[in-house]
């Protein structure tokens, strides 16, 4: 039974995406620019901005966090964006989600510009991805994709099952895998919290990729021997301790290959938010 290394993997993408930052400032004179957006005080976002920064300056990335108070409303972040659409020094903007009560995530996020959009959530990026010509491919699902690349997992022919529907990590991740060409080419089900039956197909999967947000979700029973399971979830448990979507004590000893929690696909996200942003600048 293989343990999927996030951390390892992230690395190593992280290595290369400092490389391409410093050729870039080399021989264009142009170093890699994020903005991210904070607005409020939650202390996830907190901590995943601060993360974020930290990534951005380990690779050569200029870092450029706005902290907006929790009182702003959505008109105020639209004229942000519109400033930050505009700042040519600007390459990827990000809004931490998030957002508190009040402002409207949807208009925020389809305000940013699609070229600066590295998260991937504006809908015309979507739409690219859809029809299998990206111009970024979303952070979670690209990290998912580059996981199993790089740990020799064989994509194609087989039978990937998706459990949940998000727009961030669901639909995306399901519509990469089914395209033509390198690191695709399989079969996709989607399954969810309203398909009958859902352990008769969870258990049809060579590949189950689980993001359900609902902590040790998947059992034994629902996984079929020598599959490759891909935990996208971060819960706390009431002890305090974090726990994927998968029952990992139970389900590792019948799978081939499994990603853990922490220090599976989470790194990874960072990673390939770096990976966009230096898209982005040389684009």
């Amino acid at each position: 039974m293989q343990i999927l290394n996030g951390t390892k993997t992230a690395a190593e993408i992280r290595n290369e995406v400092a490389a391409d930052a410093a050729a870039l400032k080399a021989e264009k004179n142009i170093t890699p620019c994020l903005a991210a957006v904070l607005v409020g005080n939650d202390p996830a976002s907190q901590i995943y901005v601060g993360n974020k920064a930290k990534a951005c300056q380990q690779a050569g990335i200029i870092s450029r966090i706005i902290r907006l108070q929790e009182t702003t409303v959505t008109s105020e972040l639209l004229t942000l964006i519109r400033q930050l659409n505009a700042d040519n020094d600007v390459h990827g903007i990000l809004v931490q989600l998030p957002l508190p009560k009040g402002c409207d995530e949807q208009q925020v996020c389809d305000a940013v510009d699609p070229k600066k959009d590295v998260d991937a959530f504006h809908p015309e990026n979507a739409g690219l991805i859809s029809q299998g010509r990206p111009r970024f491919l979303p952070c979670t699902p690209h990290g998912i994709v580059q996981l199993l690349v790089r740990s020799g997992i064989e994509i194609a022919g087989k039978h990937v099952v998706v459990l949940g529907r998000s727009n961030i990590v669901g639909k995306p991740v399901g519509l990469m895998l089914v395209q033509k060409g390198k690191s695709a080419d399989a079969t996709v089900t989607f399954v969810h919290s309203r398909t009958k039956n859902l352990a008769e197909t969870t258990r049809l999967a060579d590949i189950l990729i689980v993001a359900v947000g609902k902590a040790k979700f998947v059992t034994a029973d629902m996984v079929k021997s020598g599959a490759v399971v891909i935990d996208v979830g971060i819960n706390r448990t009431a002890d305090g301790k974090i726990c994927g979507d998968v029952d990992f004590d139970a389900v590792k000893s019948i799978v081939s290959a499994i990603s853990p929690v922490p220090g599976g696909v989470g790194p990874l996200t960072i990673a390939m938010l770096l990976y966009n942003t230096v898209k982005a600048a040389k684009n």
